[in-house]
């Protein structure tokens, strides 16, 4: 008896150890992604959303250009900050995904997402990819779809723990920037900003997800909080930025990612 409590008690000690491990390298994952010493590289895995040859065409004429507004979006929101590193990202473009990462529960239960998040950071971890870039700080998984076809797609999700992103785009070069918008809300998801708009509403919240929450009059707003999602035209109606030109990262978002202390 004394012999089996023994081993319980060691197995229980093994697994709090690893626990401890694991906690710990999260944490100092967390702190290199937001001390911004250097340039995040942030890298996007284009991958056939729907399996259509509008989305196959699409992404085979994909070129980094086509993500360079994220690096111009947060190289000039970081001179407004005065952020001493003068570019806080960089996007790279890897060769197109045949697998599709684990798709998250309409049932959003804490248990149900704490499950997926665990197998998106295993299949990510583990996924086998022809990039041969430098290594990636965040990888933004970036589904795209036929918007001919769907009209409607998944919610995009970013993930602090694992630093991972999972976009759901749409293949069409006028919707380019729309997609970018996407992509650099779901990046700073995965640097601590959090959404910043009523989940019932869809509204952003005033005062921290307006860009200009001071204005007057109030209404209509001419840029969208990026955490914020929208452009506020009235307490109630809003609009989707078409491009990052239209957005800002408001003084809360800021904080969140470490480029200002709180006061």
């Amino acid at each position: 008896m004394a012999s089996g409590g023994f081993f319980r008690k060691f197995r229980i000690a093994i697994l709090l150890f690893i626990l401890f491990i694991v906690a710990g390298d999260a944490y100092l994952t967390k702190m290199r992604s937001t001390d911004w010493d250097h340039p995040l590289n942030v890298v996007v895995y284009p991958i056939n959303g729907d399996g259509s040859s509008v989305s196959s065409e699409y992404i085979n004429t994909l070129t980094a250009d086509d993500f360079a507004a994220i690096e111009r979006f947060f190289t000039e929101e970081a001179q407004h900050y005065k952020l001493p590193l003068t570019k806080p990202v960089e996007v790279r473009l890897a060769p197109v995904l045949d697998e599709k990462p684990p798709r998250a529960p309409q049932d959003k239960t804490p248990l149900n997402v704490a499950w997926w998040s665990l197998k998106m950071r295993w299949w990510s971890s583990t996924l086998e990819s022809d990039y041969q870039g430098p290594p990636p700080n965040i990888k933004m998984y970036v589904l795209y779809f036929d918007a001919e076809t769907n009209s409607v797609v998944d919610h995009s999700l970013g993930l602090e723990k694992g630093l991972i992103g999972v976009v759901y785009g749409y293949a069409d070069k006028n919707l380019t920037g729309a997609n970018n918008v996407v992509i650099a809300h779901e990046f700073l998801h995965t640097v601590g900003a959090t959404d910043k708009y009523d989940l019932a509403s869809g509204q952003p919240t005033h005062p921290e997800g307006y860009a200009k929450p001071d204005k007057q009059p109030l209404f209509p707003q001419e840029y969208a909080e990026i955490m914020g999602g929208k452009i506020p035209v009235s307490h109630v109606e809003s609009n989707m930025p078409h491009s990052l030109d239209e957005c800002l990262i408001g003084p809360k978002s800021a904080q969140e990612i470490n480029w200002i202390k709180p006061s």
